[in-house]
């Protein structure tokens, strides 16, 4: 679409008055300082990420740097931000870009979304925000601005609604200054038609947005169909040894905190006496003194985990079975680790 299309045009005025211009990677829009921004502002807000960006930075400058390191310290620079495969797949993608691409960043859209982690709107703002490609993106921001704009009803996680505001973002994506419109959906949809009580007074576009004509903004989008979270709930053992060390136990590469260091875990249906017992056959450890700390809740984005906390000693003993997958650390030493949120709070 041409710069005509009164909604961009609009939207770049404003954008132009009011966006948000000067983020950290604003300031050097190289493929590689766009992508990992992308990636990290997946389902996270940007005042969260721009610490852990720069911080990412610092370490990993380059995609050389990034695809050279070890897992564990991606996952290490990673610890807090959640959603632990946006990490394992920016290692895995840096690595395919330096062996298969000479650690040069493909421009296109459909080349980049082969990369791991990388799908379809991701793709396109990189092309936009990096190589000014006009891409229309889709994320959850331009979603709920394009479906008040149009009054798009139904939950986007449906094809069919889904597809509609895929064809309202192509058409809207202007052929100039597309790394100023990619942006400037965006923030529209941070910082004005938010998810609850949008300023439709202050929106560039609220004269022509069908929702607002309605004077029910936020009945767009539609909610994802409610389901009840299953409830779990597990042992989280702090193994502590005669050194005031504990016993971290690395997780599996794929699956929740995938990759991370992590408390061993005991079968939530053993009764805190039993549990010592489990130490000995599956650890090779003999423990003593259970002590239960208060229980808390943890919720990930399809369960809630209920973690009952255990305090156990091991003495002098550090010998542990299938020891390729414990470590003793010092909680200050575990603080440099790669450790999930709720775990990083319980050692402290």
């Amino acid at each position: 679409m041409a710069m005509s299309d009164s909604f961009a045009t609009r939207l770049l005025q404003w954008y132009d008055q009011h966006g948000r211009q000067n983020l950290p990677w604003h300031r050097d829009r190289s493929p590689y300082r766009v992508w990992v921004s992308e990636i990290m502002l997946q389902q996270t807000q940007v005042a969260t990420v721009i610490p852990y960006f720069n911080q990412f930075m610092v370490r990993f400058p380059d995609v050389h740097e990034l695809a050279r390191a070890e897992r564990s310290e991606v996952l290490s620079h990673w610890s807090g931000l959640g959603y632990y495969a946006r990490a394992r797949n920016l290692h895995n993608a840096a690595v395919e870009i330096v062996e298969h691409y000479g650690g040069t960043f493909p421009s296109d859209p459909d080349t980049l979304q082969t990369l791991p982690g990388i799908g379809r709107s991701t793709a396109a703002a990189i092309a936009a925000q990096a190589f000014d490609v006009p891409a229309a993106i889709l994320d959850g921001n331009a979603k709920r601005v394009l479906a008040r704009y149009h009054a798009v009803g139904g939950w986007p996680g449906r094809a069919p609604v889904l597809n509609k505001l895929w064809e309202h973002a192509e058409a809207h994506t202007p052929r100039e200054r597309v790394r100023d419109y990619t942006q400037a959906i965006m923030d529209l949809g941070s910082l004005l038609c938010t998810r609850r009580r949008p300023s439709c007074a202050a929106c560039p576009v609220s004269s022509n947005c069908a929702a607002y004509a309605r004077n029910n903004p936020e009945a767009y989008p539609a909610s994802k169909p409610k389901k009840e979270k299953p409830q779990r709930s597990t042992w989280m053992l702090l193994v502590e040894d005669h050194a005031g060390r504990l016993l971290f136990e690395e997780r599996p590469p794929s699956g929740i905190w995938g990759g991370l260091l992590s408390l061993p875990e005991a079968d939530p249906a053993l009764q805190p006496e039993e549990v010592p017992d489990y130490c000995t056959s599956r650890l090779g450890l003999d423990v003593e003194s259970p002590q239960m700390l208060e229980v808390f809740r943890h919720t990930f984005s399809h369960y809630h985990l209920d973690i009952h906390p255990l305090r156990l000693s091991a003495g002098r003993q550090t010998n542990v079975a299938d020891d390729q997958r414990y470590r003793w650390l010092s909680r200050e030493e575990a603080q440099r680790e790669g450790l999930p949120a709720p775990i990083r709070r319980l050692i402290t």
